[in-house]
């Protein structure tokens, strides 16, 4: 029977990966280029890998992994867009062990918002963002502001309007730009999801 130690080192091992990758692609300056299919590759790789240690140790919490490895799980799981299945399931046990006060409600509300905008529904949160008309990256759609920024300050979030500063100059250290159009960018999403099984 494999041990904690090897389900963390396994997680970590993913987590460190995806990283690696990511940094790559800023430094090529190609993230903001679409899903990458490096990217893409990956996060599908460690899905599959993902979900066979749920279901041999179930959701796994920082006292079955580690801290650490429990948190890389969730980001693992948050990247993994391509496996509607696989992140429904995730945010499913997450949820039972945010229930059972063995996870944080915050990540809870980031996987649940990634999610619902995916299905082409209103986030929570206000934690997923993308390139607007203007070419400025803006909080996917939203319920209601005001109560967006309620929910947050609830889980010690800072407001939609401080997160928005906050991404924008994130984006810019990391060199994305705006699709060069956004029309033909929307329908290559909205066909991409169809393809993937988050919309109808």
């Amino acid at each position: 029977m494999k041990t904690n130690k090897i389900y963390h080192d396994q997680i970590m091992a993913m987590y460190h990966a995806d990283l690696a990758l990511r940094d790559n692609l800023i430094r090529e300056k190609k993230l903001g280029d679409g899903y990458h299919k490096d990217m893409k590759a990956l996060h599908l790789s460690n899905a599959n890998q993902l979900e066979s240690i749920l279901d041999e140790i179930g959701f796994p919490t920082a006292d079955k992994v580690g801290r650490e490895a429990y948190e890389a799980a969730w980001m693992i799981a948050q990247h993994s867009i391509g496996s509607p299945k696989f992140m429904r399931k995730f945010a499913q046990l997450l949820a039972e062990a945010v229930e059972n006060q063995k996870a944080d409600k915050k990540l809870l509300a980031y996987l649940n918002d990634r999610i619902a905008v995916l299905e082409g529904k209103p986030q929570q949160f206000g934690t997923q963002f993308d390139w607007d008309e203007n070419g400025e990256l803006s909080p996917n759609l939203m319920d209601n502001v005001s109560l967006v920024n309620e929910r947050r300050a609830t889980l010690g979030m800072n407001s939609i309007e401080e997160q928005t500063q906050s991404i924008r100059e994130r984006s810019k250290l990391e060199h994305q730009r705006p699709p060069k159009d956004a029309t033909k960018r929307k329908k290559e999403m909205d066909e991409w999801r169809r393809a993937v099984g988050w919309l109808d």
